[in-house]
């Protein structure tokens, strides 16, 4: 028996098969036996992974042949090869090192693969290194030392990061749903299957644009939606016969609490928001890259081709999991399950925009799991004088061009008490210190008020590029001059930074430099997000919102001025990387749930956290609350894993002496600080108070488009609908 019936994907490309696809079979199978990877001729010791009729029947080559289907005979076969190794791979890791929990084992293996990945490997011990030293030789040739860096990057991530996995098997620990998302990109292999894309279309993509936005986010949506659906296909093989735990419609049916066929039916449509955001950057973000970067025609027709590749890519896969015999694939012919009506119904509805400046009344927030007290430091109420002042100097309280009225006066600034923030956030700073702190958080407090107050109403996007192409300006590496300031925002930003950057060294200036482009550069995203009436995909959204609320900013200057300490590389490591990922997501959702009446109610916002989710679940904003609040809960909890769990072993593996260890315990306790003052000022600044001249309201919309229904029935095990319209229902605590 399925544990549930497959859910109704979204398809939007036909699959195409590629003309070589017999002899891609019948080489595949032969190169398989050469690599000793089949029963009847593997290495010595090795346990049995596949036979020949097994590899036959899960057909790796009507894959690629699906998801390649333009590309000539040699090539197919060179991608076919690449595709067996890293199923074999993962079949092969599963025997050996995931079910007898062999992660010493696991580690020793995982570090001796980067060897083949040259073209003067070492004496192979086994099928996947031999394979591996056979297909970098055949691949490597072709491509630029760009590409190479790219490929080389994306294979060590699918080889090394198997061992989250089998961490979590060895702890039977299910990861949450935004850990378990960014991970599976990187164990799942997919942004390698994008690499590898290039290679057989024979294109690349031009490298000054690899890293921007819209190329980021293509090769994310594409992995996630590949991931996704082969969760979706593999979950009875995974978690009946391999004691597999990390496949995300486990992960839902966890997080949620309901049951597999609702936990596959959310994971559909994450997958579908996935793809539709993948469309969205295609269409929306692409020709404005185009022309950022002046890209040739030849370069924007390679950018396009990898478009289309990965589009292929999606289309082909699906194709291949109906008819693979790896996977669970039938579909029952007739009826449906009654559980799955809600589902159809959220999936055939109309998408309709967001109708902004709904009366949406007091939030009655959560009670939030944040166990750490908030420590204050002693110059707070200095600091918050001196920052009135500051800001007064800055022109905060003056009349700009466009906006006659000021944004802040003195007396807003009062009762915002960014002090308060800055006082938990750093308990032990000096009065100069502090000073600094707080006036940063009012510098980039400003432009997030003030860019909306200006580009978002006048739908200016052209205005707000170079007001962020000029931020650069009053960051100089050199601290030099800077140019003559057009806002206070800029006015701010420069004398804060010759402030902070003279005490750092280059590379520390550098970094520090990006993150405060970072999070100029995201309020871009906002406005285009404003100038669609698009609600943002909940994924996109909570890894945009690192930035634009400026935890990035925040977190690394903790980094540099600890850089004397702990080695950079450390901070390079997964395990941190998700530290501070983890405890960003805290402070960004608290903030959502704080603002969400003053960003849903007076300032029209969409870019808001408890509105993705609503949006997503179709929901109200009293549904969506508490499945953000238990995402805050396990995004903390999974800091104080990491904390307690693998950063030791880290530090073991990594060999640190006892200063490093001594100042990686002070920085975790740094960032408990970050969390408990990002709390505490939430609860005492009066930014996120009622106000007391409301907006007419704005009727909401009714209809089965705002039925909470799927997601109460979900969550209470009842088919009964709830109304999903966001009233209040008690007075924020």
């Amino acid at each position: 028996m399925q544990p549930f019936e497959l859910p109704d994907f979204y398809v939007p490309y036909p699959a195409r098969l590629n003309p070589h696809l017999e002899s891609a079979r019948t080489h595949t199978m032969a190169w398989a036996r050469e690599m000793r990877m089949l029963d009847d001729a593997r290495d010595p010791g090795t346990p049995d992974v596949w036979t020949a009729s097994q590899l036959e029947a899960m057909d790796y080559a009507l894959l690629c042949a699906y998801t390649h289907p333009d590309c000539d005979a040699t090539e197919l076969d060179l991608v076919t090869d690449w595709y067996v190794w890293v199923f074999y791979f993962d079949d092969h890791f599963l025997e050996v090192f995931k079910k007898p929990q062999d992660q010493e084992g696991a580690r020793v293996y995982l570090d001796r693969l980067p060897l083949f990945m040259s073209l003067d490997p070492p004496e192979p011990r086994n099928a996947v290194e031999r394979g591996l030293a056979d297909l970098w030789a055949r691949t490597v040739p072709a491509k630029s030392q760009a590409w190479l860096a790219r490929f080389s990057e994306s294979t060590l991530n699918l080889l090394r990061e198997s061992r989250w996995e089998l961490s979590n098997i060895s702890t039977g620990r299910i990861p949450n749903p935004v850990e378990y998302v960014e991970m599976r990109r990187k164990v799942g292999g997919a942004p390698w299957s994008a690499d590898l894309a290039e290679h057989a279309a024979g294109i690349e993509v031009p490298e000054r644009v690899v890293g921007t936005r819209p190329l980021r986010v293509l090769k994310d949506t594409f992995a996630d939606g590949v991931h996704l659906r082969n969760d979706i296909f593999s979950y009875q093989r995974e978690t009946e016969s391999e004691g597999e735990i990390n496949n995300s419609v486990l992960v839902m049916e966890r997080f949620l609490d309901v049951v597999p066929q609702v936990a596959a039916d959310t994971v559909n449509d994450l997958l579908t928001s996935r793809l539709r955001q993948f469309e969205n950057t295609a269409v929306t973000e692409l020709p404005q890259l185009f022309e950022d970067h002046r890209l040739k025609p030849v370069e924007r027709a390679s950018v396009s081709a990898y478009v289309k590749a990965l589009q292929d890519w999606q289309s082909g896969c699906h194709e291949w999991h109906l008819r693979s015999s790896r996977y669970m694939n039938k579909k029952k012919p007739i009826g449906m399950s009654a559980t799955r009506i809600p589902a159809l119904l959220r999936s055939a509805r109309i998408s309709l925009p967001h109708v902004p400046h709904q009366r949406v009344g007091p939030t009655p927030l959560p009670d939030f799991d944040v166990p750490y007290p908030a420590r204050v430091n002693p110059h707070r109420a200095a600091a918050g004088r001196g920052t009135v002042e500051w800001c007064r100097e800055m022109g905060m309280f003056d009349p700009q061009p466009r906006l006659p009225d000021p944004i802040w006066s003195a007396e807003s600034v009062t009762g915002m008490a960014l002090e308060i923030c800055g006082a938990s956030l750093a308990p032990d700073a000096s009065p100069d210190a502090l000073d600094l702190g707080v006036q940063w958080l009012a510098c980039g407090t400003y432009g997030d008020d003030y860019f909306p107050a200006v580009y978002n109403r006048d739908r200016d996007m052209g205005g707000a590029k170079l007001f962020a192409a000029r931020a650069s300006a009053f960051m100089p590496l050199d601290c030099g001059v800077v140019p003559a300031p057009e806002n206070p925002f800029e006015a701010a930003l420069g004398d804060v930074w010759r402030r902070t950057a003279e005490t750092m060294n280059h590379d520390g200036r550098r970094e520090f430099r990006a993150t405060v482009e970072h999070m100029v550069e995201s309020w871009l995203w906002e406005l285009n997000n404003h100038l669609q009436s698009r609600v943002p995909d909940p994924v996109d959204y909570l890894e945009m919102r690192r930035r634009t609320f400026g935890s990035e900013l925040t977190m690394a200057l903790s980094r540099i001025g600890r850089a004397h300490e702990i080695p950079a590389h450390v901070f390079e490591t997964r395990t941190l990387r998700e530290i501070e990922a983890s405890v960003m997501d805290v402070g960004c959702l608290i903030n959502d749930c704080f603002s969400y009446q003053k960003e849903i109610e007076y300032e029209g916002e969409l870019n808001n956290g408890v509105l993705a989710v609503q949006n997503f679940f179709g929901c109200g904003r009293d549904e969506a609350l508490p499945i953000v609040n238990d995402l805050i809960t396990s995004r903390r909890q999974q800091f104080e894993q990491l904390a307690e769990h693998e950063l030791p072993a880290l530090c073991d593996e990594l060999g640190l002496d006892a200063t490093a260890r001594t100042a990686l315990a002070s920085y975790l306790d740094e960032l408990r600080d970050w969390m408990a003052g990002i709390l505490k000022w939430h609860r005492e600044s009066d930014r996120y108070h009622e106000r007391a001249a409301p907006r007419p309201r704005v009727p909401f919309p009714s209809g089965p488009g705002t039925s909470a229904f799927r997601l109460a029935a979900a969550r209470s095990g009842s088919a009964g609908a709830q109304a999903g319209e966001g009233s209040p229902s008690g007075a924020a605590r």
